[in-house]
């Protein structure tokens, strides 16, 4: 893959750095989706959830927090760096984080934010036990990520199919970004257990024949899959699945993959839905063409489609509300900067 560490400028790390200090400090709006089951359970979010409350909902909290800390792993010299970090101090504390292991450990956390939730909550660990700095932080954090990282292994071992959408419960981006961490982290079991269930549920799939997208879609189904499988194959292997899965990929039919959806209202919530879309659709076919052989026939394809992307994902980062920027942050961030190096 291409250096992508340099795509982006200060002015715009500043400007994502600063949105996501602000997002995770932010209790409301909030999205509050815990079941209820007396008055007594009627608690604010942040009583709950001390360290993951703000940024509208847990799993954006999380990956906003994990944008916060790939950014002063990677720019420390940002002129919000400082604060950014005794942010950081505040919320990831000893105390809060052995609260929200305790509530993943019982049983209302068995499937609270599975698989989403929980695979940015290990790429942040991760990002942080693979960063000098982060060790502290770490540290405090190891209650929590040691519960879901049991949780998710338990799951990918029993569970026998994947889900196949574009939303919070696609199982093939969970499964890229907690194997990317497992590997980081030398958790051998916990990468094996992935590689089995990602060849267990789509190494036999072939000619693809999804509609996409929907709606409400931040994430491509197909190419989701794809970014995952090529993780998990050797390099000839991924060649060759990947020409049984999609054979037609330069055909008319799935013009509207290689092209970015046109996104109406950025500011609609499902509207920046779409905008994630763009940025998801772009690592996916940046990485594509970086695993494909030399000289095969989509590289060019997927090299273009992933430009094209990229920008129509920019485009929309700033400035259309707070539906839009209490995440799209993360996502762009993960394009330019990806994770753990």
């Amino acid at each position: 893959m291409p250096d992508v560490t340099t795509r982006l400028d200060d002015i715009a790390a500043s400007a994502l750095l600063d949105t996501a200090v602000a997002n995770v400090q932010r209790d409301f709006p909030v999205h509050w989706t815990h079941f209820v089951n007396s008055t007594d359970e009627l608690k604010p979010q942040r009583a709950r959830h001390p360290v993951f409350a703000g940024s509208f909902d847990w799993h954006s909290c999380v990956h906003q927090t994990w944008l916060i800390v790939r950014l002063l792993r990677l720019r420390p010299d940002l002129a919000s760096a400082r604060d950014a970090h005794g942010v950081l101090d505040r919320l990831l504390t000893e105390e809060g984080c052995a609260t929200e292991a305790a509530f993943f450990a019982g049983d209302d956390g068995r499937y609270w934010e599975r698989p989403y939730g929980w695979a940015w909550l290990l790429l942040l660990d991760a990002e942080l036990r693979t960063w000098p700095e982060g060790a502290e932080f770490a540290a405090r954090l190891r209650p929590l990520a040691e519960v879901l990282r049991d949780r998710m292994l338990d799951w990918l071992r029993g569970a026998a199919l994947p889900t196949r959408v574009g939303t919070h419960t696609n199982t093939a981006l969970a499964c890229a970004l907690v194997l990317d961490a497992a590997r980081a982290t030398d958790d051998t079991e916990l990468a094996d257990a992935i590689v089995a269930a990602a060849r267990r549920w789509y190494g036999h799939d072939a000619h693809y024949g999804g509609f996409e997208p929907d709606a409400a879609d931040f994430l491509s189904p197909a190419l989701a899959e794809t970014d995952l499988m090529r993780r998990v194959l050797a390099a000839d292997e991924f060649a060759d699945w990947f020409d049984a899965f999609l054979p037609d990929l330069a055909d008319e039919r799935w013009q509207g993959l290689r092209e970015p959806v046109h996104v109406a209202d950025p500011s609609d919530p499902y509207g920046s839905h779409l905008v994630g879309l763009a940025l998801s659709r772009a690592w996916c076919w940046r990485g594509l063409a970086g695993a494909l052989p030399a000289g095969h026939r989509y590289v060019d394809l997927a090299t273009a489609a992933a430009e094209v992307h990229r920008g129509a994902g920019w485009r929309y980062l700033f400035g259309y509300g707070y539906m839009g920027e209490h995440w799209l942050g993360t996502f762009a961030a993960y394009l330019d900067l990806g994770a753990l190096t």
